[in-house]
């Protein structure tokens, strides 16, 4: 493959990888996350067994255990990749309000454009939300599950109880950014192509990228 055409490429092996990755370790999260959840209810419901993942205490722990060294590793892998190639600066740039407001308006119109290779301020801006929300749950999971040998962490979010509570919020967004996410999914399928194929920018968006 020649120079050109690698530099057409809408996402890269590394964030087509570490995407999929993230996406499974995160569903695995949420399931156990539900089950240990489960076995000590801090609001007054609990989820469908079939909603959860471990079938047990012992179990979810595992399984959210594994899946959080999982999320931790492509995640670290994802911030390298996009700091040291380029994908933050050029294609990830948080926006500023006035766009933000403008391709917000548009979506709500049903009128935002969407071009393989391109962001909009509203993405933009979702994704770097999500990305600071994943890294605070697993700061947050971790001053839970060792509240005694990370006691300074646990201290930062207040203590192990309101610590929990924070994760757990945490958790809710992360669920309400997923529905969201699959929700432009299906309206665009193109953008699962590209994350499946990597995808081609189109000659406006390759220009763009090189400025």
């Amino acid at each position: 493959m020649s120079r050109s055409s690698r530099a057409e490429r809408v996402h890269s092996p590394v964030v087509r990888l570490t995407h999929w990755i993230a996406a499974a370790s995160m569903l695995c999260m949420i399931g156990s996350g539900w089950q240990i959840y489960n076995a000590s209810p801090i609001l007054p419901f609990t989820f469908p067994h079939w909603a959860t993942l471990g079938g047990w205490l012992g179990g979810a722990l595992l399984w959210h255990f594994a899946a959080m060294w999982a999320l931790t590793a492509a995640g670290l892998i994802y911030l390298v990749h996009g700091f040291l190639g380029g994908h933050f600066r050029r294609d990830m740039a948080v926006p500023g309000p006035r766009a933000v407001l403008r391709d917000l308006s548009s979506a709500l119109r049903f009128r935002l454009a969407h071009h393989d290779g391109e962001y909009n301020a509203v993405q933009r801006l979702l994704y770097a939300g999500v990305l600071l929300v994943a890294v605070l749950m697993v700061l947050t999971g971790l001053s839970i599950w060792k509240p005694v040998q990370l006691g300074w962490l646990c201290w930062l979010f207040g203590g192990y109880d309101i610590a929990r509570r924070v994760h757990f919020a945490l958790m809710t967004l992360i669920v309400g950014f997923l529905v969201v996410h699959l929700a432009l999914v299906a309206i665009v399928p193109s953008t699962l192509v590209g994350m499946i194929t990597g995808g081609h920018r189109r000659p406006s968006a390759a220009k763009e990228a090189v400025r």
